[in-house]
């Protein structure tokens, strides 16, 4: 009896092993260089429990503090994995008491085909730059390139 007792209790306690996993994406063109990393959580639809990321936007039109933008997991807007494809959205607003802006980042990738290459993602990034520091319309800047991601 004692050993059924103890096998149901070590059952009970004993769960599936949770996994975790990452994604980390970069892009260096002429206009903009940034990299994103995350940690995802494998199953409950992997979610994200870390992340870290910084864009660089080459561009004199651009204000000076959003030139360099920081991301962190609050900034993380939407966000899809489901193992063919693998999508991002990330937006920061300018903090502070300036004018208003933001930083929207945008990363639509699919994986590569083929044994060799799994946990290869390619395909594009949208990133736009609002600004009114310098009218009251504003300023609105839009890069598009190809963004390189690995998934593991």
């Amino acid at each position: 009896m004692r050993i059924l007792v103890a096998v149901a209790v070590f059952s009970m306690c004993a769960g599936g092993a949770s996994a975790s996993g990452g994604i980390n994406c970069e892009a260096r063109d002429k206009a903009v260089s940034f990299e994103v990393s995350a940690g995802v959580s494998r199953g409950l639809g992997a979610a994200i429990f870390s992340f870290d990321g910084k864009v660089t936007i080459k561009d004199k039109k651009i204000a000076s503090d959003l030139v360099n933008t920081k991301f962190e997991r609050d900034h993380v807007a939407q966000y899809w994995l489901d193992g063919k494809e693998l999508r991002l959205l990330l937006y920061r607003e300018r903090e502070g008491d300036k004018p208003h802006g933001y930083v929207e980042l945008g990363i639509v990738t699919k994986a590569k085909p083929g044994d060799d290459d799994d946990g290869i993602y390619g395909g594009d990034y949208t990133l736009s730059v609002f600004d009114t520091s310098n009218s009251d319309e504003g300023l609105t800047v839009t890069r598009k390139g190809k963004v390189s991601c690995f998934v593991e």
